[in-house]
């Protein structure tokens, strides 16, 4: 019961936002009562804290799983990208800047633990890239790692975007293909140009 608390309760926060969402919403949507959500959650920050950590979780095995299918370096990152594209496509707004103004402890560590998991795994991307001859042999791998995080955040800040419907995921699209025509080789071009190609459809 716990497992499905989490799994539902994080579906709702990244679709209607962490502040609108109460305990009654959850319990309803799961069909059970409130007391049965505060058996396992004494409140609703521990609720949104763990309900984070499991999505976390669950985006770093999916993560690992298609790190292992044998992609090329571009391949992958677009892979990785699609695989996570309907946890965002509602979003009216972003979920990051409401974790960040109404749960900040949560956000923190949020923050900690992605940038180990990102710095990672796109560590390991750039270095496939490099032998694979899609990205540059010049890189500076631990500065574009930085950069491309920064990137990546940076989609999720609310003085910066006006969101609606599917604008999160677009925008990442955009950010993965400035990372990636930053990076490649002619060869790593026309690979994105194939997988933007194939995006747009």
């Amino acid at each position: 019961m716990k497992e499905n608390i989490l799994q539902k309760s994080g579906e709702i926060f990244l679709k209607f936002g962490f502040k609108s969402v109460t305990m009654d919403d959850i319990a309803n949507e799961l069909g059970i009562s409130k007391k049965t959500i505060y058996k396992y959650f004494s409140n609703k920050e521990e609720l949104v804290d763990e309900s984070i950590s499991h999505l976390h979780e669950l985006i770093h095995n999916s993560v690992s799983c298609i790190c292992e299918k044998g992609f090329n370096a571009i391949e992958e990152n677009f892979e990785i990208k699609n695989a996570f594209k309907d946890l965002l496509k509602n979003s009216d707004d972003s979920p990051m800047y409401q974790l960040q103004k109404y749960y900040p402890k949560t956000y923190h560590k949020l923050m900690a633990d992605e940038f180990c998991m990102f710095k990672d795994c796109i560590q390991k991307n750039i270095i496939k890239g490099i032998n694979e001859g899609l990205y540059r042999k010049d890189i500076e791998i631990e500065i574009i790692t930085k950069f491309y995080f920064s990137l990546v955040m940076s989609v999720h800040d609310t003085n910066l975007h006006h969101y609606n419907k599917n604008t999160i995921n677009n925008l990442e699209l955009k950010a993965l293909e400035y990372h990636t025509r930053a990076i490649s080789t002619e060869k790593g071009i026309k690979i994105l140009e194939q997988q933007l190609e194939q995006n747009a459809n």
